[in-house]
């Protein structure tokens, strides 16, 4: 008796279905208006960081494995990173209740 197998994977037409964004988080976020950070990636002691307003901002840098190396509140728009090793970081910036976050390099 010969036995017959079908291939059926190649009988069935492939598709792609697109996933929907859901967002568990139903509050608006706010971020800084005229966020700029330089410079990126960063070969000195000091980054940048302008806002529209340029109020005191409270300084938070995380690195990849989500540890916080560095905390810092500035006045002005200097902030001191030579404590910092080379590597890829994330930085996150509050100022009047509106964060931003960006990823940092530092050379």
């Amino acid at each position: 008796m010969k036995k017959i197998y079908f291939v059926l994977i190649m009988a069935l037409p492939l598709s792609t279905f697109g996933q929907e964004l859901v967002s568990v988080n139903t509050e608006q976020v706010q971020e800084l208006q005229g966020f700029k950070m330089y410079p990126n990636p960063a070969y000195g002691d000091e980054v940048y960081v302008i806002t529209a307003t340029n109020g005191s901002k409270q300084i938070k840098i995380y690195d990849v494995f989500g540890e916080i190396v560095l905390t810092d509140r500035i006045s002005t728009n200097t902030l001191n990173i030579s404590r910092l090793v080379p590597g890829v970081y994330v930085l996150q910036v509050t100022e009047q209740d509106k964060t931003m976050t960006r990823k940092l390099v530092v050379k």
